[in-house]
């Protein structure tokens, strides 16, 4: 099995096939999901004191707090995405 490595900013690299989910931080239940994991030891912040603009929920239950958008995650992810194949 290959593991498909992908940045999140600041030179920070996530294994992509322990992400369940890409989320947008600004919903309250997202929010709240944050504020429990960091009472749970939980949260890997790679903003580099920046804000966050995405959150990735690993297999683990771990949260990664990346400063760019969901949708440049996706897109590093499958550099194929948005162009038509025929």
């Amino acid at each position: 099995m290959s593991v498909e490595l992908v940045p999140i900013g600041f030179n920070n690299i996530v294994a992509m096939n322990r992400v369940l989910a890409i989320l947008n931080p600004d919903s309250q239940p997202v929010r709240r999901l944050i504020q429990e994991g960091r009472k749970h030891e939980r949260v890997v912040d790679a903003t580099f004191g920046r804000r966050a603009r995405a959150v990735l929920l690993l297999d683990s239950g771990h949260l990664v707090l990346a400063a760019v958008q969901p949708q440049t995650i996706a897109g590093r992810l499958d550099p194929h995405r948005g162009t038509d194949h025929g």
